[in-house]
Order: structure tokens, then sequence, then C-alpha cells
């Protein structure tokens, strides 16, 4: 192997492919009030969904059929149950740091008299959020569990809709969540905040339209 080294950029060459090993750059990271400026001057397409996740804004996927119906399931659901506990918001944005601004799928929070006029809801009154994922499993159980454990969101659910599925993650450090269940579409499930409150996932899920 042969190191090279030029001004700013350090390389080698292994056979005849040329590997850099240290770049001159890193990525700009930007901050919650940058964002949102961002959002106030128009920067963003009106039907572009786009939401900052650790200092980088990320474009979310489109949204498919299974997903959209189970979100409006579940929101539907939670707020019959809740009625005047709890808020229950979809796609609406949560205030995590100064770096992370996520809008989950659904947000179950305190209820403000203010309708959060002058702010979003912060994790001190956040008492459940579920992703819906179709195509995000992935990103939903690694990048967003890692910021919602380390905000100290208490009950993180992830519905899986194409495994028919609940992944329930609680007991958030640091270093992420202590605690993942995953629960299949037969069983039920209390959110953290409301035990009294027994959830059937079947419910949650779209219905099974049989050909």
């Amino acid at each position: 192997m042969l190191k090279l080294n030029y001004p700013g950029l350090k390389c080698a060459i292994v056979g005849e492919a040329m590997l850099i090993t240290e770049a001159p750059f890193t990525l700009r990271k930007w901050t919650v009030k940058e964002y949102q400026k961002l959002g106030e001057i128009g920067f963003f397409h009106p039907e572009e969904r786009v939401e900052l996740i650790s200092g980088n804004i990320l474009k979310m996927s489109a949204k498919g059929t299974a997903h959209t119906s189970a979100t409006r399931r579940t929101a539907t659901l939670l707020r019959d149950i809740l009625e005047n506990l709890a808020a229950v918001y979809t796609q609406d944005p949560i205030a995590l740091d100064d770096n992370s601004e996520p809008e989950p799928d659904i947000a179950v929070v305190r209820i403000d008299p203010l309708d959060y006029a002058t702010h979003h809801p912060t994790p001190s009154e956040v008492y459940l959020i579920i992703e819906v994922a179709d195509t995000s499993l992935a990103y939903d159980r690694e990048i967003k569990a890692k910021i919602y454990a380390r905000s100290g969101i208490a009950d993180y659910w992830i519905l899986n809709v194409n495994e028919r599925q609940l992944h329930v993650f609680r007991e958030p450090t640091e270093d992420g969540y202590q605690s993942e269940i995953i629960l299949g579409e037969s069983a039920s499930i209390s959110p953290l905040q409301f035990p009294a409150f027994n959830i059937a996932i079947q419910q949650m899920l779209p219905p099974i339209i049989l050909n």
C-alpha cells in the first residue's frame, strides 16, 4: 500500500484503487432555529416533507396507502380512547433539542391551553410517539430510536405494517432504549402513561383485503 499526502487530503493507493482516508470537509449541521428560518422564507417546496434529525435535513419518503391507513386508524383510535386526557397529533413537529425537530407520524402529548401556538411539544410534554413503518423500519429502529431515547421519550412505538407487528421501545438512555419488545397483531398494549386503556394492535393496522 502506497500512502500519498496532499495539502488537506490524505489517501492511500491499494493496487489500482485510491482510497480517501481523510477529507478536508465535514457536513454542515443545522440548528432548529436555522431550519425553522428556512421554512419561513419558503426554502422548501410547500408539498416537500422534510424533518431535522441530529442537525441533518432529511427528505421523508412518500406515504403509501398502508402507511396512511394505519396512521389514520391509530390516531382515530387514540383520540376515541383518550378523549380529553391528551392531544393526538399526526405528522406535526416535536422539539427534541437544538438540532432535532422530527415530525413523527403520531404524537400523544399533554394538552396545551394555547394548542402549542407558542412552541412545539417538548419531551416533557410527550406521552407517546408512534412511527408507522412500511419502507422506513430500519431508519425508525436505528436513527429515530436513538434520538428519541436520548431526549428521554419514555414510550416509543413503531407500527410495522408489512409484518403486522408493533415494536415497543421503553427505558430510554443516552445510548438508546434498553427495552424493545415485538408484539404480533393479535396482542394488545397499554400506553405507559395510560395503563388503564388497552389497545388491540389489530385495530391499528389496515384491514386485510381478501381477493
